[in-house]
């Protein structure tokens, strides 16, 4: 067979799993081919502009830790930095940034032509190339033809996609670009399952014809958390976010008009994500709540539009707007893209192997929504767990995979080859049993030393993590070791402050487990030689694993227990909805499933660690 060019490794796609899988394969050192449909759109954030949230901002911290770009990129173009649940404990607190949009396209696509062994490719690629169920190339529908030994698949929503917005419906990848329709069917032709799943976006506003003044401004904050452990400051203008609620009145207009949403008229087949709703969903199944909570995201400091995150919707455009006119402030809004919903194909990614490479044909690896995800985040560690074993695929080195608890990476790729998908994928830290060890702090300290060993984290940041490291280290011994006795001028001020006897005597380690006492009281208190050697975020990180020692013992504990319970007997008639702390997605599981066991039930696919241990508490209380 002729082929036009000759790569190692081809990459399929330029979301964001796709950059993350190129990059990786290429500072690797094999010759890496990324094609995409228009290379304008590289890195394009095609819902909302941000990077981050909670179990997400774990992965993306997980992801530069092993080398990978994300972190870096959202840095370099975030204009709102905000650290979830920060008055919660240390394990659920999470990152997020709001991005701008063109920016972060543009710099990703910097980052990557400046990548060596790197080739950008514009084309739509039509079919895969596969002898002997080796896969060994990629032909596109202009008839060029590419060789590779390996192939990565992140073809995002563009399988089959199919575009509805009211009563109209078109074949599209995502509002102004091609489906992949060719590919879709080839993929079906080799005998892979296929599925479909659906999601959705929000309407894009005019800024300027928004009343800001009625809407509540949510403020940048003052230090703001980066991603990339390697980044020092951040450099880009902040920006405010606003927040607002929909209404009584256009919730009943919505009820009125659900006839009009393909999401009800019966057209969507596909199943949506659970945890980003349509506000016609919202509607409809919360129908006790007055008011839905919105948020105002400017898309950039050069543009005046704005995402409205928590407004996805697929009704008609008109309608869109007519609704937009209810909520105070937006009497005059403009929309200037309107909302829409979108189905596409995926592939059961029980049909891979923890490498991301499918198991029917060698070399052939998928990233991304097409194996049942949603999210920029869970889609860019995928890329990245597939652009390290694609190339090591091609070396021939020993396969890279992150077990359970090791990394969020690995409680995602586990879920998704063991469990398969019902409805789109969303990381959450209440899916790892291991979450008080698997923080966004301590990511470095748990994957620098294989993204180092990998190739791809660089000598100089594997430098500095070892000196943090050391000074961490340093930190330990010396919250453990300083002490406070009643004969001290600091005791008696901290227990003034506290409000409360401290004993005889009391060491920097007890004081930080002080209901009252924040960082920069045990910041103050440490050594002055030492305040001025130290960051608060290796302050934070040395308390937060302070605070969790006894509870990781008792978590461990915990998990033998479960373990030991597999024989339990779950009563016939023992209702999951009536019990305190599961949530109505878990509580639905395990009505649909009836498990007979507690061996069975902590088996069943998309069952949370916290859900098991919840129902092992009722039942061992209904059995005694």
């Amino acid at each position: 067979m002729i082929f036009d060019e000759k790569f190692d490794v081809i990459v399929i796609g330029a979301g964001h799993a796709g950059c993350e899988a190129a990059s990786a394969a290429a500072r690797l050192g094999v010759e890496t081919a990324l094609i995409t449909l228009n290379l304008d759109l590289i890195g394009q954030m095609s819902c909302n502009p941000a990077i981050g949230g909670i179990a997400k901002g774990h992965i993306v911290r997980e992801i530069d830790a092993l080398g990978g770009i994300m972190g870096r990129i959202i840095d370099r173009t975030g204009i709102q930095f905000r650290l979830l649940n920060r008055s919660r404990g240390p394990a659920v607190q999470s990152p997020r940034a709001q991005a701008d949009r063109a920016l972060y396209r543009t710099e990703m696509r910097r980052v990557l032509e400046f990548t060596s062994n790197l080739h950008l490719r514009q084309g739509a690629v039509a079919e895969l190339i596969v002898e002997n169920n080796n896969v060994i190339g990629v032909e596109l529908q202009d008839s060029r033809r590419f060789a590779g030994q390996a192939v990565i698949l992140a073809t995002g929503t563009f399988l089959n996609g199919k575009i509805h917005t009211g009563s109209k419906t078109f074949s599209a990848g995502r509002a102004g670009e091609p489906a992949s329709i060719d590919l879709a069917e080839n993929l079906k032709h080799l005998g892979f399952p296929v599925g479909r799943l659906k999601t959705g976006t929000p309407p894009r506003l005019d800024g300027r014809t928004i009343d800001w003044d009625a809407f509540e401004e949510q403020n940048a904050e003052e230090n703001p958390v980066a991603f990339s452990f390697a980044t020092e400051k951040i450099e880009q203008p902040q920006i405010s976010c606003h927040i607002g609620y929909t209404n009584d009145k256009m919730h009943h207009k919505i009820r009125e008009n659900l006839h009009q949403s393909p999401l009800y008229s019966g057209k969507i087949k596909g199943v949506g994500p659970r945890y980003c709703p349509s506000i016609e969903d919202k509607v409809v199944k919360f129908a006790d709540k007055d008011r839905h909570q919105l948020f105002l995201e400017p898309e950039g400091h050069n543009t005046n539009e704005v995402y409205l995150n928590g407004f996805s919707t697929s009704l008609p455009s008109n309608l869109q707007q007519d609704l937009l006119r209810m909520i105070n402030g937006f009497e005059n809004v403009q929309i200037i893209r309107p909302g829409y919903a979108i189905e596409y194909d995926f592939i059961d990614p029980r049909q891979l192997k923890p490498t991301m490479e499918t198991i029917q044909i060698k070399g052939l690896f998928f990233a991304g929504q097409i194996n049942g995800t949603t999210g920029y985040e869970e889609a860019a560690c995928q890329g990245l767990i597939a652009g390290i074993n694609s190339a090591f695929y091609v070396q021939k080195r020993d396969p890279f995979y992150l077990k359970r608890n090791e990394a969020y990476i690995g409680v995602l790729v586990d879920d998704l080859i063991q469990h398969g998908v019902d409805e789109p994928y969303r990381i959450f830290t209440s899916r790892a049993e291991d979450r008080l060890t698997l923080r966004h702090d301590n990511a470095d300290h748990r994957l620098s030393s294989k993204g180092f060993e990998i190739g791809l984290l660089s000598g100089l940041d594997w430098e500095n993590f070892n000196k943090k490291r050391d000074r961490i280290s340093m930190l330990k011994e010396i919250i453990n070791s300083t002490r406070f006795k009643r004969s001290d001028i600091e005791y008696a001020s901290i227990s003034q402050l506290l409000n409360c006897d401290l004993g005889d005597a009391i060491t920097l380690s007890q004081l930080a487990q002080r209901q009252g006492v924040n960082l920069d009281l045990i910041y103050r208190l440490l050594p002055q030689n030492i305040q001025s050697q130290i960051s608060t975020n290796e302050l934070e990180t040395t308390l937060a694993d302070s605070l969790y020692s006894g509870y990781i013992e008792n978590q461990r504990v915990v998990t033998e227990r479960i373990y030991h319970n597999d024989n339990l007997r779950v009563p016939e008639v023992f209702s999951y909805k009536n019990i305190s702390g599961l949530s109505n997605e878990m509580a639905e599981r395990l009505e649909r499933a009836k498990p007979s066991t507690f061996g069975q039930l902590r088996r069943i696919g998309g069952i949370t660690p916290s859900a098991v241990s919840t129902v092992l508490v009722h039942l061992t209380a209904h059995k005694n």
